[in-house]
């Protein structure tokens, strides 16, 4: 191993998140080194979602989901048209499917307008049939700032930028372990080139691995970090030519969103995800999970036809709560939380983590500047 190299910012973690954190950082004039230990960035969580940006409707008021989604949203739509990030800024129907899930749209709105957004207006059993005609439902919301965008593309923009102000993105890199020294953190650094760096600045970005990377570094008290799950949901994408125009979401339901549909750019429907919790991160695809989405999908979506779902994807969220407890905030703790100077670590980053990206990165920069 190389003698111990002095570096200024360490962003671990090449997902959308760390890339945003790279570029802020880069930005703002700092030397900033990214190591991803995969092949190529945004591996993981970052590539294996519904590609949604969402409008903040869901999360408690004054949380950090509530708070970065809602400013996250409108600097990303600012952002993409800058970079030309292709996105299409669609909206999305929650529709209750019954009377009873009519007054759980009602908490809903009240919990949008809590959170800052405001646009979310009521929609009748024949204004759903006009604008989703394939859709039953009894009522529903339509939220107008509810978009998809493309996310490899988002990560492009990001590396690009975090790379014209400065950054190195260095891939095929892990982080074997740390701990901490005088004045920051030390770092033991594999791939081919295996070194030890000393770094006055750790962000801890590591998505589905920051817990790992987290108890690797000597000197960082276990009791300050938080719970680990790891939650996996399936996609199923509609064969043929989608009969939707907009996001369709049933109500919420304990874990997750329910089976929703999305749509990518080229207009495919894709269905999910559901929500079952794994030890390891597995990405491989249970074809048989399909049985449990057609009633599910039915229910506002009477139309599917039976064989019509095709195998899709995976994807693996990072979690602080597990099954049946309730849904937990963004874990982010600086140096007053944990009490070690120079680490940032980033815990359960799960949806809206995407549409909070560049909101999250500001946040990470305030934090590095000691202001909370």
């Amino acid at each position: 191993m190389k003698e111990t190299e002095e570096l200024d910012v360490v962003v671990i973690g090449a997902g959308v998140v760390g890339l945003a954190v790279a570029r802020a950082f880069a930005l703002a004039g700092r030397e900033v080194v990214v190591l991803e230990a995969e092949p190529r960035p945004g591996t993981h969580t970052s590539s294996r979602n519904s590609e949604v940006i969402h409008a903040g409707i869901y999360y408690p008021t004054g949380s950090l989901k509530a708070r970065l989604c809602v400013a996250g949203k409108q600097t990303l739509y600012a952002y993409c048209e800058r970079a030309g990030v292709r996105y299409s800024r669609l909206g999305k129907l929650i529709v209750a499917t019954s009377l009873d899930e009519v007054a759980v749209l009602e908490r809903l709105l009240l919990q949008a307008r809590a959170n800052g957004v405001d646009d979310l207006h009521w929609l009748d059993r024949s204004e759903v049939r006009t604008l989703e005609p394939a859709v039953s439902s009894e009522r529903a919301l339509f939220s107008p700032s509810t978009g998809i965008i493309d996310s490899h593309g988002l990560m492009s923009a990001l590396k690009r930028d975090a790379e014209a102000a400065g950054a190195r993105i260095v891939v095929n890199t892990p982080v074997l372990a740390g701990r901490v020294v005088p004045g920051g953190i030390e770092l033991s650094i594999g791939g081919t080139d295996p070194l030890r760096a000393r770094c006055r600045l750790v962000v801890n970005s590591a998505g589905l691995h920051a817990h790992a990377v987290a108890r690797s570094i000597a000197g960082l008290p276990e009791t300050t970090l938080p719970p680990s799950w790891f939650a996996k949901g399936h996609y199923f994408v509609l064969r043929g030519k989608a009969p939707f125009r907009h996001l369709v979401y049933p109500v919420p339901e304990p874990g997750g969103l329910g089976v929703h549909v999305t749509l990518d750019l080229a207009g495919q429907a894709r269905f999910g995800p559901d929500v079952s919790f794994t030890p390891v991160v597995d990405y491989s695809l249970d074809e048989g999970r399909a049985a449990a989405f057609y009633p599910a999908i039915r229910r506002y979506f009477p139309g599917l036809e039976a064989g019509s779902l095709l195998p899709g994807y995976t994807g693996i969220r990072p979690k602080t709560a597990g099954p049946g407890s309730p849904p937990q905030d963004f874990t982010i703790q600086g140096p007053d939380q944990h009490g070690v100077t120079g680490l940032v670590n980033l815990f359960g980053i799960e949806s809206p983590g995407l549409t909070a990206a560049l909101a999250l990165a500001d946040h990470v920069l305030e934090l590095a500047a000691g202001r909370p």
